[in-house]
């Protein structure tokens, strides 16, 4: 019986339903360290971006959130072996900074879903990792473009600036 449970828990479908469902977890958590377990060393995406860029960028953005949900409609999963595909609409809602509704704003414009791309590491069953994210709409949006400005500097007195506005009781 629980050898027919791990058959179907193992399942190279499965595996990337769960990995995908886990990634965005973390990401609803602002965990940045965490979801980066999930993404292969020789992570490439659409963008240019590799691992290194896209866990500096994860750990800038969740910053400007202090609640995130991500509503993941109805996911399509793919699988052909060593590689899967996870496929989803998402919808943002959340709050924060500043710059989260924008955020928030921009996302759930998208009218193409996000496209995870999964690949089978080892011969452990649960072994996948994150090697792309895809979304033909932020094509659409135009090239992004490399600020000189480090991305760090903009969040950089977040804590400082809530803090003043808390003691002057803006809203």
């Amino acid at each position: 019986m629980i050898g027919l449970w791990f058959a179907q828990l193992w399942q190279a479908e499965k595996q990337v339903r769960l990995h995908s469902e886990h990634f965005v977890q973390q990401l609803e958590k602002r965990n940045w360290s965490a979801a980066g377990e999930f993404i292969a060393n020789d992570y490439h995406d659409d963008w240019d971006h590799d691992r290194q860029a896209v866990l500096n960028r994860l750990r800038i953005v969740l910053r400007f959130f202090s609640s995130l949900t991500i509503d993941q409609g109805n996911p399509q999963v793919s699988e052909n072996s060593p590689v899967g595909w996870w496929s989803a609409k998402v919808k943002l809602t959340g709050s924060g900074t500043d710059f989260a509704p924008e955020i928030i704003s921009r996302v759930n414009s998208l009218t193409e879903p996000f496209v995870l791309h999964w690949r089978h590491e080892s011969w452990r069953p649960w072994d996948w990792k994150l090697v792309r994210v895809s979304n033909p709409a932020l094509d659409a949006m135009g090239e992004f473009k490399i600020d000189p400005l480090p991305i760090a500097s903009y969040g950089k007195y977040t804590v400082e600036a809530q803090k003043i506005a808390d003691r002057a009781g803006w809203r």
